[in-house]
């Protein structure tokens, strides 16, 4: 099925759109992926509205929405390969395995180089195993594990084979690296940071995350939120 795509720039039609679409959307921080969802049907006035791959209320970046029709395209979307750029910082652990978690490891004096890192990274490369962290949607046994992790249940949870499609570090800045991943579908960047720093037996955790790309669409090509808005008023009117 063939539906519009909506990015920054659009000239479509109200009459294009009525049917269904894609929209390119820019999540901001604090919203969860289901309150972009729920602003854009509330705007659009379409009841079913949906995503392709959940990003962390902390997180931001490019954010997929279907909207009538183009919710069927959802599920093709939810398992492309997906790029992000992650700020890792290392001597703090979580345990949500990122910033917003409580911390439950530190350690100020460590030593790590340029060159220990870049070997580590590069190990992790390819096809690796990694654990899905218990704060996550993922279920086990019907129910998502963060809601075992709010009680304090810890479960076992098998580990799954994801795909480190390419890896690249922008800098370091002892206790911070930048990276670019290039990632399959399923991978967690929270657990890549928390396994990174298990390799380098240093504590570490996810501070930043921004998603650049789903597929071949663009983080550059994205609507904010209120961008969008302004598009819909003047497309409907």
């Amino acid at each position: 099925m063939i539906v519009p795509v909506l990015k920054k720039g659009s000239e479509l039609k109200f009459s294009d759109l009525s049917n269904g679409f894609l929209v390119l959307i820019d999540k901001p921080v604090d919203w969860t992926s289901f309150d972009v969802c729920k602003k854009i049907r509330n705007t659009i006035g379409m009841k079913k509205v949906g995503h392709a791959g959940t990003l962390d209320p902390f997180a931001t970046g490019l954010l997929l929405i279907g909207a009538g029709k183009g919710t069927k395209m959802m599920t093709e979307f939810s398992q492309a390969s997906k790029k992000y750029e992650a700020l890792i910082q290392f001597g703090k652990e979580s345990d949500s395995y990122d910033i917003t978690g409580k911390i439950v490891n530190e350690q100020e004096d460590f030593n790590l180089d340029y060159s220990q890192i870049e070997e580590v990274v590069e190990s992790m490369s390819g096809e690796i195993e990694q654990t899905p962290p218990m704060f996550s949607a993922k279920k086990v046994k019907g129910k998502a594990l963060y809601k075992y992790a709010r009680q304090g249940i810890e479960i076992e949870r098998k580990a799954v084979k994801v795909r480190i499609i390419e890896s690249k570090i922008n800098f370091w800045e002892k206790p911070f690296l930048k990276m670019n991943l290039h990632v399959s579908k399923g991978t967690y960047i929270r657990s890549y940071a928390h396994d990174l720093g298990k390799a380098l037996h240093v504590p570490a955790l996810l501070k930043e995350l921004q998603r650049t790309q789903v597929d071949n669409f663009l983080l550059e090509d994205s609507f904010t939120i209120e961008e969008f808005c302004t598009f819909w008023e003047k497309v409907a009117a």
